[in-house]
């Protein structure tokens, strides 16, 4: 039988490693074959070559595997770092952010990140950066509304006329 060749192996690899990564549960069956190729007698450091993993993260997978069975090839748990606000804290910025800035005495009239990093260390004493500030926007359910300009001492009729949407037709 002839031996069959995929063309772009290298990306193809490459491609089928991001699809594994992309789902708990392939990443699971992924583990599953690695432990099993150790089984069949494979070294650690040969699955990993085929796998494109390190030789260590085979070892990993081994040894949860013993310790634990299957339960331990399962994605676990990645703790992280905690987040600065606690739930109740959470809530009451998005009560803030509901709200329009000049309320809480604020100058803007919309919500934006330096003005979020702001509030909170003046409001709560919790000091986040700008592109933090925008991620706890999303976080909440909130999106970036960004207002049209308007240019000084335009003809409001000039404007309709070149507006983006017309008007609503009215039927005769």
């Amino acid at each position: 039988m002839r031996r069959l060749e995929i063309s772009d192996a290298d990306i193809m690899q490459v491609a089928l490693q991001q699809e594994i990564m992309r789902s708990d549960e392939s990443r699971y069956d992924h583990r599953l074959h690695g432990v099993m190729l150790v089984c069949s007698g494979l070294s650690t450091y040969d699955v990993a070559e085929l796998f494109g993993q390190s030789a260590r993260t085979i070892q990993y997978w081994v040894r949860r595997f013993e310790q634990r069975g299957f339960a331990g090839l399962h994605e676990g748990d990645r703790p992280g770092r905690p987040m600065a606000l606690d739930a109740s804290q959470l809530a009451q910025v998005g009560q803030d952010l509901r709200r329009n800035p000049r309320q809480l005495g604020y100058a803007q009239t919309l919500w934006d990140g330096k003005l979020l990093s702001h509030h909170l260390s003046a409001a709560y004493g919790v000091h986040l950066g700008v592109r933090q500030c925008q991620r706890l926007f999303r976080h909440l359910g909130f999106r970036r509304h960004k207002p049209r300009p308007l240019i000084a001492q335009a003809d409001p009729q000039a404007q309709r006329t070149y507006k983006k949407t017309p008007a609503p037709r009215t039927e005769k």
